[in-house]
């Protein structure tokens, strides 16, 4: 028993005969002939009473009504299963980083929900090294965030870069001064991230490289939330520019002078899924188009 002639069945029953139905359907009448005998073969009973007219069976009159409901279903799950496996639906579980979980998902993640309608997404936002991690255990698909650490049987494709500005408290020592290096932060409050975060550890390579004694550091555990401190007049810090627009009122913002400790920013996910499938390979083709608008090459 299969689909096609359970259709055949139920045409027959529309059409009120097998000539109609043959035509219909555009076979010949021994073919539906022969899959009617072969369903109810099949079945170990009568659906239909042959005659000048046809007429249903008590068994033919449950089976018609109960196939109808087998039907739509079966059709439904073909063409899931046809969206599925061109990439037109699926589910996609997506690592992201801020500020990029905070500032650009929502509007890609909007489009692209648009185009793919029968794709669903599901994010978890967290640190590179974090992200990282899921992508090797399997319990997310890919990843938008920096490079990861070498080593890890991961593909990581690079898209843009993450510029970096500082802000100061208006009223900062160094709010006056129109060019601000590394070496000038020595001696003030330096707000960071926490200590596996790729971005801190740049900066502090970068403020080492100029010597001078230790830092005067304090730890936020966000880097969304960064400007908000500064803006409580707690430290300065390197902040992302796009969370920038606009700055927290009581800030200003500077460009600091020397080494750029600008962020590459891409798409990671494990070595072994690369090139990704289906639904995966529709979101990561669609942030890549997107995600590149500023290109670091």
């Amino acid at each position: 028993m299969d689909l096609k002639t359970i259709k055949t069945f139920q045409t027959i029953v529309t059409s009120g005969s097998f000539n109609r139905a043959a035509e219909e359907l555009n076979y010949a009448q021994s073919t539906v002939t022969m899959q009617m005998q072969r369903l109810e073969s099949d079945l170990g009973c009568q659906l239909l009473e042959r005659g000048k007219q046809i007429s249903l069976t008590e068994a033919g009159r449950l089976f018609y009504e109960e196939s109808l409901h087998i039907v739509k279903d079966m059709e439904r799950l073909q063409s899931r299963l046809a969206d599925l496996k061109i990439g037109e639906a699926g589910n996609v579980r997506l690592g992201v980083t801020d500020p990029t979980a905070s500032y650009r998902l929502p509007q890609l993640l909007s489009r692209f929900m648009v185009q793919f309608p029968k794709v669903k997404v599901s994010v978890d936002i967290a640190g590179t090294a974090a992200l990282s991690e899921l992508l090797l255990r399997g319990e997310i698909d890919l990843a938008v965030c920096s490079a990861p650490e070498l080593g890890k049987e991961l593909y990581f494709e690079p898209l843009f870069a993450e510029e970096f500005l500082l802000l100061l408290p208006e009223e900062h020592p160094l709010a006056s001064k129109e060019r601000i290096t590394p070496e000038n932060l020595q001696s003030h409050r330096l707000l960071i991230t926490a200590a596996n975060c790729p971005y801190r550890k740049k900066l502090e390579s970068v403020l080492q490289e100029s010597g001078g004694p230790p830092l005067d550091t304090m730890e936020i555990g966000s880097m969304t939330a960064l400007k908000y401190f500064v803006g409580s007049g707690l430290g300065v810090a390197l902040v992302p520019e796009i969370v920038l627009n606009p700055a927290p009122a009581g800030t200003i913002v500077r460009k600091l002078e020397g080494k750029v400790i600008d962020m590459t920013c891409g798409i990671l996910c494990k070595l072994s899924d690369y090139p990704l499938k289906q639904a995966s390979s529709r979101l990561y083709h669609f942030l890549k188009q997107e995600l590149t608008v500023t290109r670091i090459f």
